[in-house]
């Protein structure tokens, strides 16, 4: 078949009822319920599951397991919500281990890791692989340490080495590839590129977890290998942080299709406060018997990550005030579609919970309880509510559309119902929605002729 190619917007006009069609066009089962209500039916091939499959799609990892350690550890004792954490925790464990699949399915069949370093938008999601799977290991370690199974201090350790070498890597290849090869303005710019940085605070708080497990030598070098991508993260995001913060008095708010990036902030601010937190805890405990030498370590790591926290929750706190603020001006101006972006509400959020988690039990106070108590219930309506949206557009196949490359003409692309004379004769026509006249009960179709038919 030839292609053809046209200058003017053509629309055709198609019977439903295929009454007055040839029977071998195999037009007569045409229904709107073919384009509207199947699943997948916004992809124009099956295959665009696994082409647009995005590394932004760990977001939901992130957000579900951030979910689960805190509704697990809820502030006030409640039995049924451990119950609920650690089922939710499994469905995270279960997602996790799809989107793996999804991706590695997608860089196998289509070979384009240089496509995704070279995309401004894709590059920058492949920081939350890492991230999702700390949230495994957190969720592994505070749920079930309690059983005493030997296998759980070894798994979960050799899951962070391979979160720490991941999260080096990106903080390093990332970073390069965006100074090298994207191109940046002040205006453009967004709080996405704070996303490879940000896996080294993470892995620090995680290994801050790990480590309550063990004991001796091991102890120690998880303390100290965590203590130093605590530095090589929070550096960074924080020079990120008012780089952006510049563009937003500068250039006001991101689109509205960003809205929740306003949020990303909070996961560097939130998470650096309860990491340090959490590693001068562990200092406290492990140091003075394994460090002898210098006897007064644990306890100055100790108060240094309680005052440095409680100052880094206090500043992801005005940032959450901030962000919660742009949102809601945004969401009464203008009408926010839905889309991958929205977990940005979930994560960092989450961050400033388990640091005001963290503050309660150091300090006791009631003030803490509540607040923690508050947030974490409000966050879980709202993941609810992504989850199920996310759900639905996955369905109709919204948030699988290839977007980082030029569509390609894949070989097992011709995976539709119609048939080959259907779609010799009408190609576009095929995939474009159908709008029902109410007048004749026909159709009407939109053909742009300047695409091959």
């Amino acid at each position: 078949m030839h292609s053809r190619y046209a200058t003017n917007r053509t629309e055709v006009t198609l019977n439903i009822s295929g009454d007055d069609l040839p029977a071998k066009s195999g037009l007569a089962g045409l229904s709107l319920k073919h384009h509207i209500h199947r699943p997948m039916h916004k992809l124009e091939s099956k295959s665009d599951i696994i082409r647009g499959f995005s590394p932004a799609w760990f977001n939901v990892t992130m957000g579900t397991g951030a979910i689960a350690n805190l509704v697990y550890s809820f502030p006030y004792t409640c039995r049924p919500l451990e119950y609920i954490g650690m089922a939710i925790g499994l469905f995270n464990i279960v997602v996790y281990l799809a989107c793996f699949a999804m991706f590695t399915a997608r860089l196998i069949k289509y070979c384009d890791m240089s496509d995704i370093l070279l995309h401004p938008q894709h590059s920058m999601s492949l920081g939350t692989i890492p991230m999702g799977l700390c949230t495994v290991v957190s969720g592994l370690v505070t749920m079930l340490s309690r059983y005493n199974a030997a296998w759980i201090p070894v798994f979960a350790l050799v899951l962070w080495c391979i979160v720490v070498v991941a999260s080096v890597l990106c903080s390093l290849i990332v970073p390069f590839v965006v100074i090298t090869h994207q191109k940046y303005t002040l205006e453009s710019m967004s709080a996405i590129l704070l996303l490879p940085v940000v896996p080294n605070v993470v892995a620090a708080s995680t290994g801050g977890g790990v480590a309550s497990v063990f004991s001796g030598s091991s102890a120690t070098t998880i303390i100290l290998v965590s203590y130093a991508l605590w530095g090589m993260g929070v550096f960074l995001a924080m020079m990120l942080i008012a780089a952006y913060l510049i563009r937003l008095v500068l250039y006001k708010l991101p689109p509205k299709e960003a809205m929740a990036s306003a949020f990303i902030p909070l996961g560097p601010l939130g998470q650096s406060s309860y990491g340090i937190q959490v590693l001068g805890t562990q200092a406290l405990r492990v140091l003075p018997t394994s460090l002898p030498q210098v006897q007064q370590v644990g306890n100055i790591l100790f108060t240094l990550g309680f005052i440095v926290g409680l100052l880094l929750w206090a500043a992801a706190l005005w940032w959450f005030v901030h962000a919660t603020c742009s949102a809601i001006y945004t969401l009464v101006h203008e009408r926010v579609p839905f889309n991958l972006g929205w977990w940005a509400l979930i994560f960092p959020t989450g961050t400033v919970v388990f640091s005001t988690n963290t503050l309660r039990a150091t300090t006791g106070y009631t003030f803490f309880r509540v607040l923690g108590a508050v947030l974490t219930t409000g966050l879980a309506v709202l993941w609810a509510y992504v989850l199920v949206s996310t759900i639905m557009c996955a369905w109709s196949g919204e948030l699988f559309k290839p977007s980082n490359v030029t569509r390609l003409e894949l070989a097992d692309s011709n995976d539709s119902s119609e048939s080959d004379e259907y779609q010799e004769v009408f190609g576009e026509a095929a995939r474009a929605p159908l709008a029902e006249s109410p007048a004749s009960g026909a159709a009407t179709i939109m053909v742009d002729p300047a695409r091959a038919v």
